[in-house]
């Protein structure tokens, strides 16, 4: 993607870096709410897990209407290949798969203080570790969608519809790690997709 090879390592990552990372940030997130701000252990469970279901959503509305925006100009087409195109073009690249701490380190910083405005201090902190802990899924998930040979279940459902997002229609399936927005905003694939796969 790039000639510079410094900012060409900054687009690929192994995909246990995000884990190996992010995990300790949310341990202390959670050490932080619990201990610092002497909330009950409901209260964080409540905070935690409502951050969780919050990125189900946000996952939906970054894939679909962030990495799936069509800008016009070529600057915009540009980074809008390096941040999104480049795996519609390139899904099978370890490297690629899971997103570069050069990028998840400035988002979750601003998601962070944008969330700031609507949460107390410590409050905000168990939301955002359940927010994180939904990203990881994500970012795992996706990885063992690409590289994972599920046989049944579960995971192979939600294999086959990313799938059908990559090879039959990138404009439809835009959940990753869960299809459920897809069925809420009428999204996903028919009846005629699925027997595809």
């Amino acid at each position: 993607m790039f000639k510079n090879n410094f900012l060409e390592s900054l687009t690929k990552i192994h995909f246990s870096v995000p884990l190996i990372f992010w995990i300790p940030v949310i341990c202390y997130l959670i050490y932080r709410a619990l201990v610092f701000g002497e909330m009950e252990v409901g209260d964080v469970l409540f905070y935690f897990f409502g951050g969780l279901a919050f990125w189900t959503l946000a996952e939906y509305v970054l894939h679909r209407w962030v990495f799936h925006y069509h800008p016009t100009s070529a600057w915009g087409k540009r980074i809008h290949f390096i941040f999104h195109g480049v795996h519609h073009d390139y899904p099978r690249d370890r490297l690629r798969l899971v997103m570069p701490l050069s990028a998840s380190i400035p988002l979750a910083t601003t998601i962070y203080f944008l969330f700031s405005f609507f949460f107390e201090e410590f409050t905000l902190s168990a939301f955002f570790a359940g927010f994180l802990i939904g990203y990881l899924i994500y970012d795992e998930c996706h990885y063992a969608m690409h590289h994972a040979n599920f046989k049944s279940g579960l995971f192979k459902k939600i294999k086959d519809h990313h799938m059908l997002h990559h090879y039959a229609d990138p404009e439809r399936g835009f959940g990753v790690s869960s299809s459920l927005w897809d069925a809420i905003f009428n999204s996903g694939f028919g009846k005629k997709h699925k027997k595809s796969t």
